[in-house]
């Protein structure tokens, strides 16, 4: 890519977006950021006509935008939902949607291993090879919850579920299949939780317990990056988008936020580039509006590799991965 003065200048003005949190994370930061000389170009026309991408939690908000954003570009897109009456709903708006698109429902509880292995013990049996999975699905519920298998909800969902389903699917994704864990901004409040990965200790407050394990995605990127190889891994946070999510859990935040939030589309844009870009971008990182962000922004989150490691032990030991 060219380091232009033009270039030069435009990574900077993102920087400083990004680093201001209300001006990069809302409308206005991809508004402006679309029309930098550092605006990575979009993905081809028909870019992944013929192959397959999973999008769990595809029924709303971010997932259906970005299933509608994959379908687009020609992708055969799997719909992994909790409830298949809402998904079959979201199934026919799609399709009036991307006239000619391929779409297929499965029915998947991500925080409930147990329906994880049934699941992708059904999508392996399919005979299909995936080029993507993305990890959409999310839940932030108002008080603590735990999974069908005792754990932490927000945990099973972000973290557990996600990591289980790719490891399963492993040897029925593409050699350069990509896997998007989606992510929050929200993280970057939050330590890892090496500690307490439960949230058994002081009070339970549902947007602390949402960006730990946001926080856990983040940290364990280098983990997984190592044991899925020659598969990418990235994570991703869309920014503030309106979705059903937002109004629900965070009714206050929305109603202040409402008139910059941005919409779905705007909020799936780098889940979606992620999978069709071409050259394929670096596995392993963060993103944000289709360009690499810093994993902490201040010390007091950091982690040492040590933590990392305790982290994932308890992870592999929760999901009950094989070694």
């Amino acid at each position: 890519m060219s380091h232009t003065p033009s270039h030069t200048l435009s990574r900077a003005v993102d920087t400083v977006l990004d680093r201001s949190v209300v001006l990069g994370y809302s409308t206005i930061g991809l508004g402006v950021r679309r029309h930098l000389a550092s605006w990575p170009r979009d993905p081809a026309p028909g870019a992944l006509t013929g192959r397959q991408v999973l999008v769990t939690g595809a029924s709303s908000g971010l997932g259906t935008a970005t299933a509608e954003g994959l379908a687009r570009l020609g992708a055969d897109v799997h719909l992994v939902v909790r409830d298949l009456d809402k998904g079959a709903r979201v199934e026919g708006e799609l399709r009036e949607a991307v006239p000619g698109a391929s779409f297929r429902l499965w029915r998947c509880d991500v925080g409930d291993l147990d329906d994880v292995r049934r699941f992708a013990g059904e999508a392996a049996a399919s005979g299909l090879t995936f080029a993507g999975i993305v990890h959409n699905a999310g839940v932030m519920p108002p008080e603590r919850t735990e999974s069908p298998q005792g754990h932490e909800q927000t945990m099973a969902v972000h973290v557990l579920g996600p990591v289980l389903m790719t490891d399963l699917l492993l040897p029925h994704l593409e050699p350069d299949a990509r896997v998007v864990l989606v992510t929050s901004g929200g993280m970057y409040t939050s330590r890892l939780p090496v500690r307490d990965p439960e949230y058994t200790r002081g009070e339970y407050k549902p947007p602390t317990a949402y960006a730990r394990s946001k926080r856990v995605q983040v940290s364990l990127l280098p983990v997984l990056a190592e044991r899925w190889k020659g598969v990418a891994v990235h994570a991703m946070h869309p920014g503030w988008a309106d979705t059903p999510g937002v109004v629900d859990s965070l009714p206050g935040f929305h109603k202040v936020t409402g008139p910059i939030l941005r919409d779905a589309a705007q909020g799936a844009d780098t889940s979606v580039w992620l999978v069709a870009a071409e050259p394929a971008p670096e596995g392993g990182l963060l993103w944000h509006d289709r360009r690499p962000r810093p994993e902490h922004l201040t010390r007091r989150t950091r982690e040492s590799e040590a933590d990392r490691q305790a982290m994932w032990e308890w992870v592999r030991e929760a999901a009950g991965l094989q070694d």
